[in-house]
């Protein structure tokens, strides 16, 4: 388990993430969305140990993370700037990892290698992008860690590499009860790949639950009436966003779905929508702020 609690980190004057918590369980694999600069490479690097956080703490298996070696051999972190040393191959930085990770298998090692397709004898930096995100991912579950934390691991993959890689996981995860966290921008991927979704806006977790929970927390609804009506009267109910359009409004629910529905039916509307909400419908609703104002840009 991954206990992330009030976690705040500082550089100088600069706070990027503040009173940040949420926790990952065993077999568990939670999606982390934001924007770029929203923090979530920080936040990673500081529950890798590799930043001291300014406050609060961060267990993983119940200790302290930072300057900790021996969970810390049960740990691998794959970074979004990845770095080989130089002219190394897969073959060279397995025996690097094998140094240091006591569970490093070199039999999990070669079937990964030739289920990617790749060649542990050429120098990694000589591959493409996507081939190192392959060659850094096939090294670190090579290690069989009981804590993985990928940031945009799948950034640069075909999709049919970006297709084995969620099914690699999901199959790791389930055969070793692995907790993982992984930050994507592509919201699709960890829709499909994820149970637990956090959402980093504002140096914060502006929305942290199941992607199931998630999915059935929102719904859109469209509502028009044969009277004059104005936002003011919908104050009573839970709704995230409205907008109104001459006598037609739209509203974003929270909470219980169907009790909300049950209060505007009680509003005698002459025309009554539900929509269900995507999860990039949920992420863009949760951080937008408001509608920038695009018109005259260009004139």
């Amino acid at each position: 388990m991954i206990e992330v609690k009030s976690v705040t980190k500082k550089f100088g004057d600069f706070t990027a993430i503040k009173d940040l918590s949420f926790t990952v369980g065993e077999s568990s694999i939670y999606g982390l969305v934001g924007y770029n600069g929203a923090g979530k490479t920080t936040l990673l690097k500081t529950v890798a140990g590799v930043y001291r956080a300014n406050g609060g703490e961060i267990l993983v298996g119940g200790e302290n993370i930072y300057e900790n070696e021996k969970m810390k051999k049960k740990m691998f972190y794959v970074p979004d700037d990845l770095y080989f040393k130089p002219y190394s191959t897969m073959k060279k930085m397995a025996q690097f990892y094998k140094g240091f990770y006591p569970n490093f298998s070199d039999d999990t090692f070669k079937k990964l290698t030739e289920a990617f397709g790749l060649d542990p004898n050429k120098h990694i930096n000589g591959f493409s992008k996507g081939m190192q995100r392959q060659a850094e991912l096939v090294l670190g579950m090579s290690t069989h860690p009981d804590y993985l934390l990928l940031d945009e691991s799948f950034d640069g993959l075909d999709p049919a590499k970006r297709n084995f890689s969620r099914k690699l996981l999901l199959e790791y995860m389930a055969e070793k009860e692995t907790s993982i966290i992984i930050s994507s921008h592509n919201l699709h991927d960890l829709a499909d790949l994820c149970d637990h979704i956090g959402l980093i806006n504002g140096q914060k977790i502006v929305l942290d639950c199941s992607v199931n929970e998630m999915s059935g927390s929102r719904s859109k609804f469209r509502i028009a009436f044969d009277k004059d009506m104005s936002v003011e009267d919908f104050k009573e109910l839970n709704y995230k966003r409205i907008t109104q359009d001459g006598k037609l409004f739209s509203l974003t629910s929270l909470g219980d779905a169907d009790e909300f529905e049950e209060k505007l039916r009680a509003m005698s509307p002459v025309l009554l929508e539900r929509f269900s909400l995507s999860l990039e419908e949920i992420f863009l609703d949760e951080m937008e702020d408001g509608d920038y104002d695009i018109t005259g840009i260009f004139s």
